[in-house]
């Protein structure tokens, strides 16, 4: 079992800056391929950024690239996502998850463990 915390969600403005982090338990963390998902109201849940078990790969949503980094830190069980020039349509609960794979699924379905969700809200 693997229990995933993320933090670091808030209220900011466009252009801002948010890091968000996600802190894992319970499983060998550097077996996991990490994800980051988010889901505004009435969208389904998208994967946002994904990075590999041994952190050598990584992928971005189009709409995201140049502007987010998701990186791992394995030695103390946290993945985390860097926000930057953050746009009003960044809108969303931001969730962490864990796949049991080398390198990160696009797809929801694939991942077995999920955090709670952090919001982010940015104001035009």
């Amino acid at each position: 079992q693997v229990q995933l915390v993320e933090a670091g969600g808030g209220l900011v403005q466009t252009g801002d800056s948010l890091r968000l982090a996600c802190a894992a338990s319970g499983r060998t963390f550097g077996s996991d391929a990490m994800g980051w998902f988010r889901q505004a109201p009435g969208k389904e849940r998208q994967l946002v950024a994904g990075i590999s078990a041994n952190d050598n790969g990584a992928y971005y949503a189009g709409s995201v690239k140049g502007r987010f980094t998701i990186s791992r830190d394995n030695a103390k069980n946290t993945v985390y996502l860097q926000m930057n020039s953050l746009k009003p349509e960044d809108t969303a609960v931001y969730y962490c998850a864990a796949a049991r794979y080398l390198y990160s699924p696009r797809q929801v379905g694939e991942y077995a463990y999920w955090g709670q969700g952090t919001q982010v809200t940015v104001s035009s």
